[in-house]
């Protein structure tokens, strides 16, 4: 039996790690004490096909107010009938990309990770029980893919890029992939993922 692609980010999923930020490598940045972030959840799911572990993205619509054409996880912030963060995970990801909560096993949580906008994420990684047929909600998600998980969990496809914001400029963590330009919150957090992945 060929081994589980996981294997190595679940052994790590217990072990203490420090939460991610958008401010990771801009350490000149001072964050104020005291500061009220918005729980968010995004699931990482990890669907196997023909043999290979895949991880399934969206773009978002360029018509939304926070991150417009971004590739992201689905997810959003935590409702209050969400009963706890990783609820509001798996809601969002069938609102998302039709993604039935019964077809997914859930194996824990990856680091927490502050962005810019103010939420504080939990990232849900799961596995996609069974194939599905992806449908995008109208107005949230203009496209739904699938990226190779051994192409996300190579840490040298990872590059450090930077770009101006705010009047200086901040540097940003991204993972390319064919057509698809994967940087900022996501890339951090994939790039937890690829170093809980480390031998």
């Amino acid at each position: 039996m060929a081994p589980d692609p996981l294997d190595r980010v679940l052994g790590a999923l217990n072990a203490a790690r420090q939460a991610s930020s958008d401010y990771d490598l801009n350490p000149e940045i001072i964050l104020p004490a005291g500061r009220k972030l918005r729980a968010a959840g995004v699931l990482v799911p990890v669907i196997s096909t023909g043999g290979v572990a895949r991880v399934i993205l969206t773009k978002r619509s360029s018509a939304l107010k926070h991150h417009p054409g971004q590739i992201a996880f689905p997810g959003g912030k935590q409702d209050l009938g969400d009963v706890d963060i990783t609820a509001t995970a798996l809601r969002e990801a069938q609102e998302e990309i039709g993604l039935d909560p019964a077809n997914v096993e859930v194996l824990g949580h990856l680091p927490k990770h502050e962005t810019v906008t103010g939420f504080d994420v939990t990232p849900v990684l799961a596995r996609v029980s069974h194939p599905f047929v992806a449908r995008a909600e109208v107005g949230e998600v203009d496209e739904v893919f699938e990226v190779p998980l051994s192409h996300l969990l190579t840490l040298s496809h990872f590059r450090v890029e930077q770009r101006r914001w705010r009047g200086s400029w901040r540097r940003y963590y991204t993972v390319p992939f064919g057509p698809y330009y994967v940087w900022g919150a996501t890339a951090r957090i994939l790039r937890t993922l690829a170093e809980m992945a480390r031998p």
